[in-house]
């Protein structure tokens, strides 16, 4: 039976601003991306969404990004590799020790926003995460967008990876992400996002926002916890998978 990972970006809430449906949306997901502090969240935010997903057995992951509140981590920010890397093994460390103090521990880690598609282009950038991730605890599995430079580095520093694809996203010919600021990048239309899933799991293929198709790998399929239709999407995706003979579990048993 194909196997597929099911992931959302959530823990996004900040003091009194709530943002997503994270006690919803974990019911439907088996990894979490669970933001650190910078770009989002906070630090009983993050210990309540450690706790959320480990009640719901969903896996734990870490989801650093650029310090920039302001923009939700979605601004383009210029870095070094080494600010870069410094940067992830901060916010690694934080959500690694909040998740130890709850009984759990922290099994991936995915980028955030701009650092995220910054480093699925630029291969410096790539080495620099994937390097902060494999100096700090070598058996977490590093998440990058679908055969990016992120997949390549990590491969190459010796960490296990999961190609992601994105439900809710379009995709340019070259297999990036369209840019959040033109029209279309974010896909509205829940049964077409359903559809695309199955269509990227089962053949491997998508196609992008000009109508080329783009061949990828899928070993997790991201659906955004600020989607405002998030959950429904969520379980819409996980019933088709089902329907056509695709188990939904975990990067760990997608990956062997």
């Amino acid at each position: 039976m194909k196997k597929i990972d099911l992931n959302s970006d959530i823990g996004e809430s900040m003091g009194v601003y709530k943002v997503g449906l994270d006690e919803e949306i974990v019911k439907h997901i088996s990894s979490a991306n669970i933001a650190c502090g910078w770009h989002a969240g906070d630090p009983l935010v993050m210990e309540k969404t450690v706790d959320i997903s480990r009640d719901h057995s969903v896996k734990i992951g870490a989801h650093p990004g650029f310090m920039d509140m302001m923009g939700f981590g979605r601004r383009n920010i210029s870095v070094s590799p080494k600010e870069l890397k410094s940067y992830v093994k901060y916010q690694l460390g934080a959500i690694m020790g909040i998740a130890a103090s709850r009984g759990a521990k922290v099994e991936h880690l995915k980028a955030h926003g701009s650092m995220y598609n910054l480093a699925a282009r630029d291969i410096e950038l790539a080495m620099a995460l994937a390097e902060a991730v494999y100096e700090v605890d070598k058996g977490i599995i590093l998440v990058g967008l679908s055969n990016s430079e992120i997949i390549t580095a990590g491969k190459r520093v010796g960490l296990k990876v999961a190609n992601e694809v994105f439900a809710d996203r379009s995709y340019n010919r070259d297999g990036t992400l369209v840019d959040r600021s033109v029209l279309g990048a974010v896909i509205e239309d829940e049964s077409f996002a359903i559809e695309r899933v199955v269509g990227m799991v089962k053949d491997g293929k998508v196609r992008s926002i000009d109508g080329y198709e783009v061949e990828i790998a899928a070993d997790t399929v991201c659906v955004h916890g600020d989607n405002r239709k998030a959950v429904e999407l969520a379980r819409g995706i996980g019933e088709a998978l089902k329907c056509s003979g695709i188990s939904v579990v975990s990067m760990s048993e997608v990956l062997g």
